[in-house]
């Protein structure tokens, strides 16, 4: 994907939910960000390929806007030079930051996920024992008596 195919697809990602002004900050954002790290001596292609696909950039930057209680007619941004994205306070490691939060929604994702590998672990702890106590309890039984037979001979 070329840098025009990017913003062209970040900018028409952007449209429906965002005002003007606040669409070209982004892409001027954006922009500026390949044109840096080309300066910086990286190939165009890989700064790209990095920054992912222009639509769930924008789906990203209008969750952020949403979550801040922004709405599309809204024309403040709050963007500074020198700031990651939405200025969320945080260093620019390197790589663009495009949100400040977690949307809810990944978050319990996240608890479910955790929570079905727990299901599954115990599922199948669960079934070893049931496969294996059949065999194991008169086994132990076995030698429990075997013990107290032996010590009661010595």
């Amino acid at each position: 994907m070329t840098r025009r195919e990017f913003l062209d697809g970040l900018r028409t990602a952007l449209g429906n939910d965002l005002s003007g002004p606040v669409i070209q900050e982004n892409v001027d954002y954006y922009n500026g960000y390949i044109s840096d790290e080309v300066r910086k001596g990286r190939l165009e292609e890989d700064v790209i390929a990095e920054l992912g696909d222009p639509w769930v950039i924008a789906r990203t930057i209008i969750d952020s806007r949403e979550s801040q209680g922004e709405n599309q007619y809204q024309e403040s941004y709050g963007y500074e030079a020198g700031q990651n994205v939405y200025g969320s306070g945080q260093e620019e490691t390197g790589r663009v930051r495009v949100a400040g939060r977690t949307a809810w929604w990944k978050r319990l994702l996240v608890v479910l996920a955790v929570c079905g590998v727990l299901m599954i672990v115990m599922t199948v702890i669960g079934g070893i024992v049931s496969l294996l106590a059949p065999i194991v309890i008169p086994v132990i039984i076995v030698m429990f008596i075997l013990r107290l037979f032996n010590s009661r001979r010595r």
